[in-house]
């Protein structure tokens, strides 16, 4: 019965027994977590064998890292974390999630370690705090650990010392379990190894020629971990600002808005995201008020002065370049703030000019302007100006055709002068 059952599998197109590989060369964040479920999901599906997960990782947030281990150990398939390709590194948080794994796997010239907890805003943590998340992070990996059967005392160092090791090392150490150069040699490796979880013990049996199915990045996944790149928010951030206030400033422009709405939101989610000083945004939002108090009361660049310089400060700051995340480079930092300078001077200065500039329309437009006398003029007569004719006085006699200059409107009269043209 059970043979003419993997038949009936086979004649249905159902694969038993599958290889499911899944790769991360990002910070860990809460975008990796659900990439993490969506992995195994996959492979509870194809019902797999096993589960890869190649990590390339300087680290990243600790809530994050705890929902990726979470579903590694309640997953009901063994999963494999492969530090990879030669050269990539599992730090911090991605240290920890390596030692999570069934089987724990590097690559030669690879690297795992430097876990001591860091506070992302770019302060120390305190004396206090620091010990408190040193301690329930001990106690979290020695847990782990012990579940493994791992090296306790050094993967401790990697918390209390920012311990790092080398492949070779950490294979010695017993912290990993497996060094392989590629894929094919990992799956060679692992087969045969019995693996231990909480409820149920299983043996990863593979053959040669097992299907490998690759789970990709989905365009969710992709976007939001563009989003959390520190150059991306940070810019995201300026474009809402500049669309924002060009909205304010020309009501009724809409896409100027809508753009910085969309900007700002997204920006916020990244910032929030990353875990970001708030000191630094509070900066950049007194860069662009003091911006702002340059054009409604122009101190000739005193406050545009000031702006910059809050705008830098606030940028430089933004992001610790000791987050995973990575920080804000000077060479975007400087151009933003002066072409912020620059946009907001500019329109300053067309402000500026509109209030001095000579009226062009109205009343007000209609001084200075030259016409036609359509009658004699003495003191009272008729006008032809701007295709309009008008009830108009003088106080110097005019004859009919000759050229008059408006010097003001009274009502729906002009005063006039006769015309002295430059020739």
């Amino acid at each position: 019965m059970k043979k003419f059952f993997f038949v009936f599998l086979i004649l249905i197109g159902f694969s038993y027994g599958q290889v499911v590989i899944g790769e991360w060369n990002k910070p860990v964040t809460p975008v990796m977590a659900d990439y993490v479920k969506r992995l195994i999901n996959k492979a509870q599906q194809e019902n797999a064998k096993v589960v890869i997960l190649q990590l390339d990782t300087p680290g990243g947030l600790g809530s994050a890292m705890r929902d990726v281990i979470k579903t590694m150990i309640n997953s009901p398939i063994p999963v494999v974390v492969y530090v990879y390709p030669p050269g990539a590194q599992a730090a911090s948080a991605g240290a920890i999630i390596t030692i999570s794994a069934d089987i724990a796997a590097m690559a030669p010239s690879t690297n795992i370690g430097s876990a001591s907890p860091v506070n992302m805003t770019g302060k120390d943590i305190d004396k206090t705090m620091k010990k408190k998340v040193i301690n329930d992070m001990l106690a979290f990996v020695r847990a782990i650990a012990k579940e493994k059967g791992r090296n306790i005392k050094v993967i401790e160092k990697m918390i209390t010392e920012a311990k790092n090791l080398s492949a070779e090392e950490a294979l010695k150490q017993k912290v990993i379990d497996v060094i392989a150069t590629d894929l094919n040699d990992l799956l060679k490796k692992i087969n045969g190894r019995k693996i231990k979880k909480a409820s149920f013990t299983k043996t990863i049996k593979l053959s040669p020629d097992e299907k490998i199915i690759y789970v990709k990045q989905n365009f969710k996944e992709t976007l939001l971990s563009i989003l959390t790149n520190p150059v991306v928010a940070y810019l995201l951030l300026m474009i809402g600002f500049y669309g924002i206030f060009f909205e304010l400033y020309h009501p009724g422009s809409v896409i100027p808005g809508v753009v910085g709405a969309i900007s700002i939101l997204l920006a916020l989610y990244a910032l929030n995201t990353i875990s970001v000083n708030w000191l630094g945004v509070l900066l950049i939002l007194l860069g662009i008020l003091f911006f702002v108090l340059e054009i409604i009361t122009p101190t000739f660049g005193a406050l545009a002065v000031s702006g910059v310089i809050a705008l830098i400060f606030g940028s430089i700051i933004l992001i610790s370049p000791d987050s995973p995340y990575g920080d804000i480079p000077v060479k975007i930092i400087l151009p933003v703030a002066l072409f912020s300078a620059a946009f907001f001077l500019t329109i300053a200065y067309l402000g500026i000019k509109a209030q001095i500039r000579k009226p062009v329309t109205g009343k007000e437009g209609m001084i200075g302007k030259i016409g036609v006398a359509e009658t004699d003029i003495n003191p009272k007569g008729k006008v032809f100006v701007e295709g309009e004719i008008w009830d108009a006085y003088s106080e110097v006699p005019i004859k009919k055709g000759e050229e008059v200059k408006i010097l003001s409107v009274e009502g729906l009269r002009l005063k006039v002068t006769r015309a002295h043209r430059k020739h």
